[in-house]
């Protein structure tokens, strides 16, 4: 390196160390204390000798027993459940596999149960989304009379507000006939229209998944439409004096050049999806739990800021994780290209 490169290096240092200054104070200092909070019993609000715990806290959310349970009936392997777990562990579920029944323990079921709901309704929506955005996207881009008009139009789901739209969600799911959805299913022979979705556990994170799929599929739409304006008309009207179809245009052109744009959808809503908070709350309160919303409770109620920042911590490492997979594949793609 001679001396004019030594130079540019120290006046780009210099130029940059302000900037990294303030991300050090406004983000990594934060989650610092955070890690360093997790490990200690520290109380939010209180003055009460902070004490070092070390992974208790860790230990105490991730702290799962799976033990096979007889076989019998259903009522018989749901009393003996609680019973087959060890001292400490609570009861989170019964899971089957391949005809055999495991009871599922956890030393903080709660925590367990939102991780769980958490991953589901992030897998679920997410994949809801992108297909329905992708669809969405695909008619918004062609040309037709009014395209404006509509385009506008998909957008209101996203511009109202979560508060807004959970609650008119939470009326439409009404366990009575004032409920839109109740009406819609008694006509289709679904429901005797009284069914309560908000409160019978099989049907509670599906109604989530359903209101996030509503409210955020034109964001996803709008993302891939973003994507499908870069990509040349001249390609498609080439594919179409080769003879092909519009299936094979979408697999051949649209899919590949799309990638880029996609990766860049599935990363902003996958870690919007799995910070879930406000939903949850809204509907749920402290009847059901996101990870989000646990660790708020947590702090909140609670006043236990080290299980908090736990908690936290755990969401960081699994956040993480899927950036760290989108990564790999979005990296293998490119490397491919």
């Amino acid at each position: 390196m001679n001396s004019l490169e030594r130079k540019d290096a120290r006046l780009a240092w210099t130029l940059l160390a302000p900037s990294l200054l303030i991300v050090a104070l406004i983000a990594f200092y934060p989650l610092g204390m955070v890690f360093y909070n997790s490990f200690t019993d520290k109380g939010f609000a209180t003055n009460t000798k902070v004490s070092y715990v070390g992974l208790a806290n860790y230990k105490r959310l991730l702290g799962l027993e799976i033990v096979p349970l007889p076989r019998g009936d259903e009522r018989t392997r749901s009393l003996a459940a609680q019973e087959r777990l060890s001292r400490g562990f609570r009861l989170v579920g019964v899971a089957r596999l391949f005809g055999s029944s495991f009871a599922i323990g956890g030393t903080d079921p709660d925590f367990i149960s939102a991780v769980s709901d958490t991953l589901a309704f992030t897998v679920v929506s997410v994949l809801l989304e992108t297909i329905l955005g992708m669809i969405v996207a695909l008619v918004l881009v062609s040309n037709f009379p009014g395209r404006g008009a509509v385009r506008m139009s998909m957008l209101i789901p996203w511009a109202v507000p979560t508060a807004v739209s959970s609650k008119m969600w939470a009326w439409m799911f009404s366990s009575t006939r004032a409920g839109v959805v109740n009406v819609v299913c008694q006509a289709l022979g679904i429901t005797d229209g009284q069914f309560s979705f908000l409160t019978t556990a099989s049907t509670q994170l599906w109604a989530m998944i359903a209101i996030d799929v509503w409210k955020t599929t034109p964001f996803m739409a709008l993302l891939l439409m973003a994507g499908l304006q870069m990509i040349p008309r001249e390609l498609y009207e080439a594919s179409r004096v080769d003879g092909c179809g519009a299936f094979r245009q979408f697999w051949k052109i649209t899919l590949p050049l799309l990638k880029s744009s996609l990766a860049v959808a599935l990363v902003f809503r996958t870690l919007d999806a799995l910070r879930v908070f406000d939903l949850f709350q809204i509907i749920f309160a402290q009847q059901r739990y996101s990870m989000a919303s646990f660790a708020y409770y947590q702090l909140i109620d609670n006043r236990k800021m080290g299980y908090s920042s736990a908690a936290s911590v755990v969401i960081f490492l699994v956040i993480s994780i899927f950036i760290v997979i989108y990564g790999r594949l979005s990296g293998g793609s490119d490397e491919r290209n």
